[in-house]
């Protein structure tokens, strides 16, 4: 029966383990075809948005009520940077993702998912391109 026991919590500790691994290897955001043409977009398709001020690569520009209007796409604790991927610490130590070097954001106005009225606010904040 112990033995049982062992086996079956080990199995699932190797399945938790598994999840783990797929969940920090696979892309955190997908390519979606919007009105302005090729866009990354979230997992629940909203489009991601970059800001021309971030211009540090892996540092944020957009924080209190710029980061209030324009969301940072937020990195999950444990989250780990993976080819044009990368995970970056904004100015409060949170994390945040950005592609290419440039951090991602959703705008506060896009209500569903393929909305990019957010594209061109400003004249300093763009629809992601792949």
């Amino acid at each position: 029966m112990k033995q049982t026991i062992v086996v079956a919590a080990a199995t699932i500790l190797l399945s938790l383990s598994a999840a783990v691994v797929i969940a920090q290897t696979s892309a955190p955001a997908k390519v979606a075809e919007t009105a302005k043409g090729k866009t990354l977009v979230d997992t629940k398709g909203m489009t991601l948005y970059t800001f021309d001020n971030d211009r540090t690569a892996g540092k944020s520009a957009c924080n209190g009520k710029c980061a209030a209007n324009w969301p940072p796409f937020m990195a999950p604790p444990g989250a780990a940077n993976m080819e044009s991927w990368t995970v970056i610490v904004r100015n409060d130590g949170s994390k945040q993702w950005a592609y290419k070097g440039k951090p991602l954001y959703r705008w506060m106005d896009d209500k569903k998912p393929g909305d990019v009225d957010g594209d061109g606010r400003f004249n300093v904040w763009h629809v992601a391109a792949p």
